[in-house]
């Protein structure tokens, strides 16, 4: 690699790490901050917290890098055109193709870290999200249920309280209160409440108490006294349970021949498919949006509003790549022959850009595009301009 090809990735690539790096932690804290709940409702660890929200992150990445090597591309680019780099080196003699060299390696290495991405981080980490989420927030005889609070838990389906926990775990004072079933609603009050394991699962055996059962269409309660009951907890205690993973949660190599008796795949067919298509194109799109980007930017420019307009096309192909991509995929859960747009689409990108890109072509605005943008700009400033 010649020193101007070193010097064209390091800067592009370094500014594809930084803005990879500040999109992908700004996004993963807004979303960090929807479930703080995790510490402040169920008495979690900040590193229970961290860790589980962290599983998102190779998904944001998978999203995020494409868009970053945008970025990165046409930062390199406009500083190249500022500061007459590439002036020099067209007046040198270097092709387009020998300039484009660099950036096409960069896409290169970003489209392998989206391959490794799609294919198994991002699904391994929402299978972990999955797991894990589910033993954090369904654990309520370890962590959950703290004497003296009342703690919802399945979305504030049900409550749980116990006045008092003593160093035997027996548990004093226990109130349930279970809205799961839609037409009926019942509360259990008991002295005191023991966890019994068993091969049958973990269960609440209340002891001395009472249970209000009411039904919607009914007026008055039922209440029941019992000498003991036993509450089926074991769908709380986090213990292992068969998992039917959903499409995004597949491995790659699981979305090629899906199992076709897997109830899953099933019920959503479709979706097995829009998925299997929308990893299999991921890789293409770093590529796609730099041949995009080199097109409208890698030629000299002479003027701030040519380098605008190009900043501007140059956004607006990758938006429209971009957004019909998704739309392919959306569709392709009904027609799965809407799937050959993303295809054609990515292939029409690559023949359009690469042919500008070999032939040199400079994009540049229209003569009254130009004069009218120039125009419009004049006035708003005469008219913000202090009397």
């Amino acid at each position: 690699m010649a020193s101007i090809d070193r010097y064209i990735f390091r800067t592009s690539f370094s500014a594809f790490v930084l803005v990879l790096v500040s999109l992908t932690a700004i996004i993963w804290v807004t979303h960090a901050l929807k479930e703080i709940d995790l510490m402040t409702n169920q008495g979690q660890t900040v590193l229970v917290f961290i860790g589980l929200t962290g599983m998102l992150i190779p998904l944001l990445v998978l999203v995020i890098a494409p868009i970053a090597l945008v970025v990165a591309v046409s930062y390199t680019l406009n500083k190249l055109n500022s500061d007459s780099e590439i002036v020099v080196m067209t007046a040198a003699g270097m092709s387009p193709w020998r300039v484009f060299r660099p950036f096409l390696i960069v896409a290169c290495v970003v489209a392998a870290l989206v391959e490794v991405l799609s294919a198994y981080l991002s699904p391994k980490g929402l299978r972990e999200l999955r797991d894990w989420g589910n033993e954090v927030k369904a654990d309520v005889v370890t962590s959950i249920v703290q004497p003296g609070r009342f703690t919802p838990v399945e979305g504030g389906l049900m409550t749980f309280h116990i006045r008092e926990r003593r160093s035997d775990g027996l548990m004093l004072g226990v109130f349930i209160d279970d809205r799961r079933m839609p037409n009926e609603r019942a509360t259990f009050l008991a002295e005191q409440g023991e966890i019994l394991q068993n091969d049958r699962g973990t269960f609440l055996v209340l002891v001395n108490g009472s249970v209000q059962r009411r039904e919607a269409a009914q007026r008055d309660p039922t209440i029941v006294l019992f000498d003991r009951y036993a509450f089926n907890l074991s769908q709380y205690t986090g213990q292992s349970t068969v998992v039917s993973y959903g499409p995004r949660e597949r491995y790659l190599w699981d979305l090629v021949s899906p199992d076709p008796n897997d109830p899953m795949v099933k019920a959503q067919p479709g979706q097995f498919n829009a998925e299997f298509h929308d990893r299999l194109a991921a890789p293409f799109y770093p590529l796609a949006f730099t041949v995009i980007a080199f097109a409208v930017l890698g030629t000299p420019r002479t003027t701030r509003q040519s380098r605008g307009f190009s900043m501007g096309l140059a956004i607006a192909g990758v938006g429209v790549l971009r957004m019909s991509g998704f739309a392919s995929t959306v569709f392709a859960v009904h027609t799965p022959s809407a799937v050959l747009f993303v295809y054609a689409s990515m292939a029409l990108t690559f023949g359009l850009g690469i042919f500008a890109i070999a032939r040199g072509t400079i994009i540049e605005p229209p003569a009254a595009l130009t004069e009218a943008v120039t125009g419009l700009v004049e006035r708003v400033s005469r008219r913000l301009a202090p009397a």
